[in-house]
């Protein structure tokens, strides 16, 4: 069995030769909300994101999904890949009042070098439609590795 879970492991770190442009990846956000973030990728330049999270702002539960727009040339890095992101997205959160809303994020989404992660910041203006028309902001951190 040890040696099963060694392999495992090994595996996984091989796939360090995958880049972060392509693939699904699973990791944490902190901030608002802070949860579980999940990202897949499309193509070379969109990706659709998602999380599952608790809002520590207003006790509750915070569900989103994105699709994301990529930009790979506007900040140069010497190692690894620093793209600019923005998208247009939804979100529910489930609390004594539900709320949905449109999501806008824009972040930056750094690819690392020779390994299966990324790091994200984001800031998040969101318009709520339900149960009134509201403004609400997001902001958070977060890592993701991919497979």
């Amino acid at each position: 069995m040890k040696k099963l879970i060694i392999l495992f492991i090994s595996g996984l770190f091989a796939l360090n030769v995958l880049a972060q442009d392509h693939g699904f990846g699973i990791g944490i956000i902190l901030g608002e909300p802070t949860g579980i973030s999940a990202k897949n990728w499309i193509s070379s330049k969109t990706a659709v994101d998602a999380a599952v999270a608790w809002s520590l702002y207003d006790p509750s539960l915070h569900i989103h999904a994105d699709f994301l727009l990529h930009n790979f040339n506007l900040i140069s890095v010497s190692k690894g890949q620093l793209p600019v992101y923005f998208g247009l997205g939804a979100r529910i959160r489930l609390a004594d009042e539900t709320n949905f809303g449109a999501r806008i994020p824009v972040g930056i989404d750094y690819h690392f070098e020779g390994a299966p992660l990324d790091i994200f910041f984001e800031v998040v203006p969101i318009l709520n439609f339900v149960p009134t028309t509201a403004f609400d902001l997001n902001a958070a951190i977060g890592m993701r590795y991919f497979f």
